[in-house]
């Protein structure tokens, strides 16, 4: 595990924080009790994934979430406890995942054995009985691979290959698992690094039939924990892209909207890319290690279009995968957020990757660009050098692609910042915040907007 020394200046400085996504937010909710923080955002919301609309629909309003939607309690340590110092309510909810094939007709859900037969000519069809038993066999031999610093090199498909799984099992199960948890394409996860891959899964209780963990959802819409984390920042500007960086000895110069100001130092809140491209001076490492790092952009819609589920109400589940040979280079998922937010309407509402050509535009709600980060042998041993990019040059970057792409590790990338300034959750409690002016239209707005790509 890479070690961060605090920072040897505790004294107040001016501190730009580029982003303001769960890692930009984190940095700030922290960074403003002891400094003065100024945030940057190029849209004119706050948020980044956390993009949650409000929709009316059958005489009512509902907070349909469409970014990030949901945590669990066992691999979200940080947002929990950042969540309960804030105040922010969550409420259980179910994580089913289905496959559903448009090539074969192939549907099933694995939450229960009645979903798993969601088609009931499987349970005469001995071919998905076979599949029953590769999913337990991948399991085991995960396992065993997984707490093997010998076994678990190289590539995901390599250790398909190697164990001589069946290519039915490894497209209707691991791969399309693996496609829907990353937002990655079907064709490019046989390239996902095994150790990577196996250690998530088992963190994740993924590798057992029981003992996984609790999944939430935040109470009205995860937008809700925008202003808990953000009411102590001194500077919230929107619509406020930034163009350059540039650093000189004792400072950092931040060009916005044609105007440059100088901070004492910078931490970068955004992606890896769009970091290396604003630092107009990047050092070796900067370009080697952030320029390993690369992201998907997947096109999202909410709609109601039920036709994109699987054929039979049994197989639905809050994730349900298609796989469809005409679109393998991009991940086809859609989310039910009826059954993940508990949402009571009439017709079920999705958030869908990939498929617009597919959903009928009566239907279309909302349309979303997401970025998601992709994960290769390339970019995990990128991550390894972080040390020797972040906390030089007064510049610091974190971001969810440090770790395994979540919102819990977008937390734990900004806390890995903070404490360089000596600040965590364990004493944010009793550090007396900065004042501050919340009188401004621009910081009422960043509170209470919805999301600008929405």
């Amino acid at each position: 595990m890479t070690s961060f020394q605090p920072h040897p200046h505790p004294q107040q400085k001016r501190i730009a924080i580029i982003g303001s996504g769960i890692s930009g937010q984190t940095c700030g909710y922290l960074l403003s009790k002891k400094h003065h923080t100024t945030l940057f955002e190029a849209n004119d919301c706050l948020g980044g994934h956390t993009a949650t609309i409000d929709l009316a629909i059958e005489g009512k309003t509902l907070a349909v979430d469409t970014g990030f939607i949901v945590f669990n309690d066992r691999t979200y340590p940080n947002f929990i406890k950042m969540m309960n110092q804030i105040g922010v309510a969550s409420k259980p909810t179910e994580m089913s995942f289905s496959v559903h094939n448009k090539a074969t007709g192939l549907e099933y859900n694995g939450h229960s054995l009645n979903t798993l037969f969601a088609q009931r000519r499987n349970l005469l069809n001995p071919r998905f009985y076979y599949f029953i038993f590769e999913i337990l066999r991948f399991n085991r031999l995960s396992k065993k691979a997984n707490e093997s610093s010998q076994d678990n090199q190289g590539s995901l498909g390599e250790f398909l290959d190697k164990y001589g799984f069946s290519d039915y099992f490894s497209t209707h199960y691991v791969l399309a698992m693996t496609a829907a948890i990353w937002s990655a394409s079907i064709d490019s996860c046989r390239d996902f690094p095994l150790q990577f891959f196996l250690n998530f899964l088992s963190n994740h209780g993924l590798l057992d039939i029981a003992n996984r963990p609790q999944w939430y959802v935040i109470e009205g819409g995860s937008r809700n924990y925008i202003p808990g984390l953000t009411q102590t920042i001194q500077d919230i500007r929107l619509n406020a892209s930034v163009t350059s960086v540039t650093r000189f000895k004792g400072g950092v110069e931040i060009t916005s909207e044609g105007q440059t100001e100088t901070f004492d130092e910078v931490i970068f809140a955004c992606h890896s890319d769009q970091a290396l491209a604003l630092l107009s001076d990047p050092s070796e490492a900067e370009t080697q290690v952030l320029s390993a790092i690369n992201y998907r952009v997947n096109d999202v819609v909410l709609h109601t279009d039920k036709t994109i589920l699987p054929q039979r109400k049994r197989a639905y589940a809050s994730w349900n995968y298609c796989i469809d040979p005409q679109v393998d280079t991009l991940p086809t998922l859609t989310y039910n957020m009826n059954i993940l937010q508990g949402l009571q309407t009439k017709e079920d509402l999705c958030v869908t990757l990939n498929q617009t050509s597919r959903i009928a535009p009566q239907h279309i709600l909302r349309r979303f660009a997401y970025s998601h980060p992709v994960f290769t042998l390339e970019s995990i041993a990128a991550q390894k050098l972080r040390s020797k990019i972040c906390g030089h040059r007064l510049t610091h970057f974190c971001g969810a692609y440090w770790y395994n792409g979540f919102h819990e590790d977008g937390v734990r990338s900004a806390l890995d910042v903070c404490h360089r300034f000596g600040l965590s959750l364990d004493n944010v409690d009793s550090t007396e915040p900065l004042e501050t002016s919340k009188t401004s239209e621009i910081q009422e707005n960043a509170l209470s907007q919805g999301p600008a790509h929405a």
